[in-house]
C-alpha cells in the first residue's frame, strides 16, 4: 500500500509548491459534470497511448458514464491482446453528441488527425516537454513519466477501482513509455507505479512477452534492411529504409517501432535517427539521445515532438536530403555539447 499512499499523498498536494497541479482537479470536475464522452489520442498510437485510452475508458464506466474510444489508425499487433482493446474504434471523423472529447498524449488537435472536432468541449491530457494548453481543459505534466502515470492519479482521485484489465494497460503504458524502464526520468516514484499496477493484477512476465516476444516476421526482416543501411560518424548513428524496402518485406508501419533504439545502443553513440521513406516522398524520423542531446526540441523544428531522449517528426524528402538535414542538426547539437 505505500506506493499507492504516496500518489493519494500527490493527489492531496503533498510534494507539490501549491499543491497538486489543478489540472488534475478540473479534469475530474469535467467528468462527473459530463454523461457522454469520446477518448482518443495522437494519431499512429503507441503503448502510453493505447494503454491510457483503455484505462480511461474503463475509468469513465466505473463513473458510470457513456464512453466511446477512437483512434484514426488500427492498434499495432502487439496491442491487440489488451483487456477491452476491441472497444477502440477505428475512424477518422467524429460524429455524434458528446460532452467533451478528452485527447491524450496530443499537444494540439491535428496530432490525433480526427475530423469533426468543431466547437467540440475538448479536454487535454499530456505529459510531453512540448504539450500545449490547446483545450478548454488542460492538464500537462512533463515530470510524469506517461500519460498512464496521470491517469492513474485520476482514478486514485476519483476513487474507483483499479481492476486486473486496468492495472494491466496501464503497465504497458508504463513500461513501454520509460523504454522498460531505460528512459531518464525513470525514478523510485515510476518503480512504485510499477510496484502497485502489480499489486493490482498486473502480469509482468506474461506483459513482456506479449509486448517484446510476439514480432511478426516482417519486423525482422525490416530490421535487417535498416541495419545494412547502419552508419556512424562520431558519436551520432543512422540507419533508414526505403519505401521499397517495406514492401519487399511486407512491413507495417508498426513494424518501424524500436528500430532507432539498435543505433542508439551502440557504444561512444549519444544521438540516432532512423528514417523511413513514405510513398509521399516524405520522410519520418524517429530521434534517440542518450542525455547530451534535446531531441524533443529538434523535432519541434521541424513540427514534431517528444521527449527529451525520444521525439520524432516528419520531413520532406527525397530521403537523402531528410538524411542531411537532421545529420547537419544533430552533428552541430552534438559539438555545442562537446
Amino acid at each position: 500500500m505505500a506506493s499507492e499512499a504516496f500518489f493519494r499523498q500527490q493527489i492531496a498536494g503533498a510534494g507539490f509548491p501549491g499543491g497538486e497541479p489543478q489540472g488534475l482537479h478540473a479534469v475530474l470536475a469535467a467528468l462527473r459534470a459530463g454523461e457522454r464522452f469520446l477518448v482518443s489520442a495522437h494519431a499512429r498510437p503507441d503503448g502510453d497511448a493505447i494503454g491510457s485510452m483503455l484505462a480511461m475508458g474503463m475509468i469513465l464506466s466505473q463513473m458510470g458514464k457513456q464512453v466511446d474510444l477512437v483512434s484514426c489508425d488500427g492498434l499495432p499487433l502487439i496491442y491487440h491482446g489488451l483487456p477491452c482493446a476491441r472497444q477502440i474504434q477505428r475512424c477518422s471523423d467524429i460524429r455524434g453528441d458528446y460532452d467533451a472529447v478528452i485527447l491524450l498524449e496530443c499537444d494540439c488537435i491535428e496530432r490525433s488527425r480526427l475530423k469533426g472536432m468543431g466547437d467540440r468541449m475538448l479536454i487535454n491530457i499530456d505529459h510531453h516537454l512540448s504539450g500545449r494548453p490547446f483545450a478548454a481543459v488542460n492538464w500537462i505534466d512533463p515530470k510524469a513519466c506517461a500519460v498512464a502515470e496521470m491517469v492513474y492519479r485520476l482514478a486514485l482521485a476519483a476513487r474507483v477501482k483499479i481492476t486486473p484489465e486496468m492495472a494491466t494497460c496501464l503497465y504497458v503504458a508504463v513500461l513501454t513509455d520509460t523504454g522498460s524502464f531505460c528512459y531518464d526520468g525513470t525514478n523510485e516514484h515510476t518503480f512504485a507505479l510499477a510496484s502497485d499496477l502489480v499489486r493490482h493484477g498486473a502480469k509482468p512476465s506474461a506483459i513482456a512477452q506479449q509486448v517484446y516476444f510476439s514480432n511478426p516476421a516482417s519486423k525482422m526482416m525490416l530490421l535487417g534492411a535498416a541495419l545494412s543501411n547502419l552508419r556512424r560518424d562520431g558519436r551520432m548513428a543512422w540507419l533508414w529504409v526505403t519505401h521499397s524496402d517495406m514492401l519487399r518485406t511486407q512491413a507495417a508501419e508498426e513494424d518501424c517501432e524500436g528500430v532507432v533504439n539498435y543505433a542508439i545502443g551502440i557504444a561512444g553513440i549519444e544521438a540516432a535517427v532512423f528514417l523511413r521513406e513514405l510513398t509521399n516522398r516524405r520522410v519520418r524520423l524517429s530521434l534517440r539521445s542518450k542525455g547530451r542531446v534535446n531531441v524533443a526540441r529538434l523535432a519541434e523544428e521541424f513540427g514534431g515532438g517528444g521527449h527529451q531522449h525520444a521525439a520524432g517528426c516528419t520531413l520532406e524528402g527525397p530521403l537523402p536530403v531528410a538524411t542531411t538535414l537532421v545529420l547537419e542538426k544533430l552533428r552541430s547539437e552534438l559539438q555545442t555539447r562537446a
